[in-house]
């Protein structure tokens, strides 16, 4: 069976990981030092909350600011790790005058939630890409297994490459499409056993297509189809044709409708909105396996 342009991009990121030894520290940087400041306000308010507790250090593609080092390298192993996997798998060189993103790691329950009440978080948020910055909990008292960091680190990368945005729907499957598989992979690469899990969706819950690519946000009482939903349907377009969904992905990007785009782009395979509709469906509610490969195959 063939391996698809995901899969083979999480190898070659995986080949790179494995010469990162994540036992070794960050090298801390005064605040001064850093080769760039954080234009984000919001960066201020974070560091404005005991400002005495924050260290600083930089990677080739983000600036950490953290309290512990031990709470921080991992999560710069897996941020240089997620950035090689969705350039490879975007095609794309670095953005010419690219900026590096900035990352600040909460430790403290009561200090990420002060910073919650501030940017008016959902109380249940984990962390939240702002603006080209990312503040995320990292409570050291837990072990994280899930893809939440790679998911908000997906949505920062994307942000340097799409500078003027792309749709909800897009930005969150592209996401969960992406740090579901490299997490997998990157928890295999330490030794563990993972594979990748894309939920499938009872043909009665779906979100119509046309409601589900405008929405600008996740509908709050469907918050989870839209998700899942979303990552399928990335899926399902990548599996296709991934030079068209690359293509499809630009052009949303310059905020051309779908509708007309789609089938210029899958022509031969979605004549319209309605016949990817029809297509997606059937394969949103299969519980197939959930590996990519196996989606790529069908």
């Amino acid at each position: 069976m063939r391996l698809s342009i995901l899969a083979i991009s999480i190898l070659s990121a995986v080949s790179i990981l494995a010469q990162i030894n994540e036992t070794s520290s960050l090298s801390e940087v005064e605040l001064s030092q850093l080769s760039q400041r954080d234009p984000n306000p919001l960066g201020e308010k974070a560091l404005a909350i005991h400002p005495e507790q924050w260290k600083h250090a930089e990677t080739e593609h983000f600036i950490y600011h953290f309290v512990h080092s031990y709470v921080a390298t991992p999560v710069s192993v897996e941020a240089e790790f997620h950035y090689r996997v969705i350039a490879k798998e975007l095609e794309r060189e670095q953005p010419a005058g690219d900026i590096k993103s900035h990352i600040y790691i909460f430790e403290r329950p009561e200090e990420w939630q002060e910073f919650q009440a501030f940017g008016k978080l959902e109380p249940w948020s984990g962390g939240i890409h702002s603006a080209g910055s990312l503040f995320v909990q990292r409570n050291p008292a837990y072990k994280f297994s899930n893809n939440l960091l790679g998911h908000e680190i997906v949505h920062l990368v994307l942000h340097r490459f799409y500078t003027d945005g792309i749709p909800c729907w897009l930005d969150e499957g592209f996401a969960q499409y992406i740090s579901k598989d490299a997490h997998a992979s990157y928890q295999r690469a330490r030794g563990y056993i993972s594979k990748p899990h894309s939920e499938a969706i009872a043909s009665q819950d779906l979100i119509p297509l046309n409601i589900l690519t405008a929405a600008t946000h996740p509908p709050s009482d469907h918050v989870r189809i839209f998700y899942d939903e979303s990552e399928r349907l990335v899926r399902f377009l990548a599996a296709a044709d991934k030079p068209s969904f690359l293509s499809l992905l630009d052009a949303l990007a310059r905020h051309q409708p779908l509708e007309t785009v789609l089938p210029r782009l899958y022509s031969g395979k979605f004549a319209s909105v309605a016949i990817l509709e029809e297509k997606f469906r059937d394969y949103a509610s299969k519980d197939f396996g959930t590996s990519l490969q196996q989606a790529s195959n069908e």
